[in-house]
């Protein structure tokens, strides 16, 4: 571990000396205090007391700032400005890079799924993660489902109850919900989503025939952000709750439980039960337009690696990727 991560793991714990760290790390105090002005320079304010160095009561949106207390094994790459944080992930995978989030303020260049555009302004959650598991690339959706679940569970411990259409949009509200707000604008209102959109993932990989080299799951949080600001049918987490949320422990939060459920091979089989717990396209009547036309029914269940398995009046279809709407009930 480096001195700059051992430092704030150590600042978790309260005061710290400068010489009782450069012992317990085996470098010199000179070290150690270049470490802390490094911090400093960050924007993570540490501050000297006659007991030791201290922790900034609150940390900052920053690299140092996600770093401190993080209970996952990554390191973060903070940028105020970003064209794209998925292509600079790219970059750090390709060059043999693992197990590093790059964290923007703003994305200048942020695309989603088919090309299209993801408004990402100052103020929300811009992140994407650069692995290399140990996985074959038929597992790679998993990835996607498990970021997607570690997203609606860092929206829940901020007091937003968020929620998954299949397979990876994290809602909140639903249909009727989204109808209400927008007047009589009918099930268009919400774009079919069934709620309204408060974070997407999009996630890249590059595999050979029995692994995968590395993969770039993408993930696209309105955190701080002004509704009127965004498409029609997003909102964003300040806005439901009608305060700012500390987005440095949310990055963490997605953070540690995305490590829960795929840090280690052995651990992802239990990112399909965390799926659809938090889904709610599971029981709904569904419309998914595949490259082979519609499938319309009433989705049952997710099987692996992550299609999405549809009663319908011919009979039970499994589909592996395609544009999901909500549907009302009938008689709804």
């Amino acid at each position: 571990m480096d001195t700059r991560r051992a430092l704030l793991d150590a600042l978790g714990d309260g005061p710290v000396s400068g010489p009782a760290l450069a012992d317990d790390l085996d470098v010199s105090r000179a070290a150690v205090w270049k470490a802390v002005e490094a911090l400093r320079e960050e924007g993570f304010a540490v501050e000297s007391t006659p007991e030791g160095y201290l922790a900034p009561e609150r940390p900052g949106f920053s690299a140092a700032g996600v770093e401190f207390g993080l209970d996952a094994p990554y390191a973060v790459e903070y940028h105020d400005r970003i064209a794209s944080t998925n292509e600079r992930a790219r970059e750090l995978a390709s060059d043999g890079a693992d197990g590093v989030a790059v964290v923007a303020d703003e994305q200048t260049g942020g695309r989603g799924r088919l090309d299209r555009e993801w408004v990402a302004p100052s103020g929300g959650v811009w992140l994407s993660l650069a692995v290399r598991p140990d996985a074959p690339p038929a597992r790679a959706p998993l990835f996607t489902l498990a970021a997607a679940v570690a997203t609606a569970d860092a929206c829940r411990e901020a007091g937003v109850d968020a929620h998954i259409k299949w397979p990876n949009d994290v809602l909140v509200g639903g249909v009727e919900d989204v109808i209400k707000r927008d007047g009589d604008a009918g099930p268009a209102a919400s774009g079919g989503r069934g709620g309204r959109k408060v974070a997407g993932i999009l996630t890249e990989m590059e595999g050979e025939a029995d692994r995968i080299s590395w993969i770039v799951p993408g993930i696209g949080v309105n955190a701080n952000i002004d509704a009127e600001t965004l498409p029609a049918g997003a909102t964003s987490l300040s806005e439901e709750l009608g305060e700012p949320v500390d987005r440095r422990r949310f990055a963490a939060t997605l953070l540690e439980r995305f490590a829960a459920l795929a840090g280690t091979a052995d651990r992802m089989d239990r990112i399909l039960p965390a799926w659809r717990e938090r889904a709610s396209t599971l029981g709904r009547r569904v419309r998914v337009d595949t490259p082979n036309g519609p499938v319309t029914g009433t989705a049952v269940d997710v099987e692996p690696p992550g299609a999405l398995v549809i009663e319908t009046d011919e009979g039970t279809r499994r589909v592996h990727a395609g544009d999901c709407e909500h549907l009302r009930d009938a008689g709804g």
